[in-house]
């Protein structure tokens, strides 16, 4: 079934999703979860990171990057297309620091022209991938949609911007908007869909351990229980059920004339240090190699847990996924992709 009912209105009508970046980790979850679900999907990747050989057979992948104003008319109108899942972009807090101009260019620039892009042809919902890197350092204990926005990083200040951009162009133009705020994402839902980048925890510590070197913990003199940093973990599985939810509830909106927006956290609502994700990695994969204590890196708070509960009474929607799911699926694509290299 490809339609959405609008309840209240009793209005039927076809939908049809161009997901950016769908070639990518996170994106191709997404792809995945949307045409399991039997929605009409084409992708836009200029796959810089993304892999053509993620997309399930049959989803059209236009190649090209979501500055190229003319590629992206193309592809609305080619496909017919009355939604958008925004998830294209750079992603590197470090690199951000460095290339604030290459970030800012990506990200907003890319996100400004297909915007016009999206306003022009009538597109009636508009998804966008966001980050708790919108709230940077901030000192509460469960992270609330309503928590203060003070990013660290350039590629923070794109998110948070982003989100402003997204907000102000939705109300402009009667488009229902979203802006999904994900926490620390893992795991994989089939080994071939695995992050095969290096930047975050679980993988750094499989490169760690694959090379018979002790995992690092970045400071152990945080006020925590056990001293290190305290993240909020959520299966990327469940990242792209999110993404499908939150569509639809758009596509509802849209359907019933109610141009409205949402900005919801996503995240399991618990905390796990980076000491008791380590030593979780350690029994997992077999492993016994204990970490070393390294020095803090900069702008790494103690501690970010979400709030999520803003999620639950808008959409319905929780985490199904644990902690020890997100290592065992990210180890068996990270054991598959090493034999396949081997």
């Amino acid at each position: 079934m490809h339609g959405h009912r609008a309840a209240d209105l009793g209005v039927w009508f076809s939908m049809t999703f161009l997901i950016t970046g769908g070639a990518g980790y996170i994106g191709a979850h997404v792809v995945r979860a949307m045409t399991a679900a039997g929605e009409r999907v084409v992708v836009l990747d200029d796959l810089s990171t993304g892999y053509a050989h993620r997309l399930p057979e049959g989803v059209p992948l236009v190649v090209g990057s979501t500055l190229d104003r003319e590629l992206v008319d193309r592809a609305l109108a080619g496909h017919g297309v009355t939604g958008v899942v925004h998830l294209a972009g750079k992603k590197q807090v470090g690199e951000s620091v460095e290339l604030p101009l290459h970030y800012y260019r990506e990200n907003i620039g890319g996100l400004t022209v297909l915007l016009e892009a999206v306003a022009a042809a009538g597109v009636r919902t508009f998804l966008f991938s966001s980050s708790a890197s919108v709230y940077g350092m901030p000192d509460v204990d469960l992270v609330t949609e309503e928590t203060p926005c003070v990013p660290l990083s350039p590629y923070g200040e794109t998110k948070l911007a982003g989100e402003w951009l997204v907000r102000a162009t939705g109300r402009a133009h009667g488009i229902a908007t979203a802006c999904l705020r994900y926490f620390n994402v893992a795991g994989a839902a089939t080994p071939e869909l695995s992050d095969t980048g290096v930047f975050n925890l679980v993988p750094m510590v499989f490169e760690r351990l694959d090379a018979g070197e002790a995992p690092r913990i970045f400071g152990d003199d945080y006020a925590t229980p056990d001293g290190t940093c305290v993240r909020d973990y959520i299966h990327v599985e469940d990242l792209a059920d999110a993404h499908l939810v939150a569509a639809r509830k758009l596509a509802a909106w849209a359907g019933a004339g109610e141009p409205r927006d949402l900005t919801v956290n996503i995240g399991r609502g618990e905390g796990v240090s980076v000491t008791e994700m380590v030593a979780l990695i350690n029994e997992i994969t077999g492993h016994t190699t204990e970490p070393v204590v390294t020095p803090r890196r900069p702008g790494d708070p103690a501690r970010v847990v979400a709030s999520a509960d803003r999620i639950a009474a808008e959409l319905g929607w929780k985490a199904r996924h644990d902690v020890r799911d997100m290592i065992g699926s990210a180890w068996r694509g990270w054991t598959a992709r090493r034999g396949a290299a081997v």
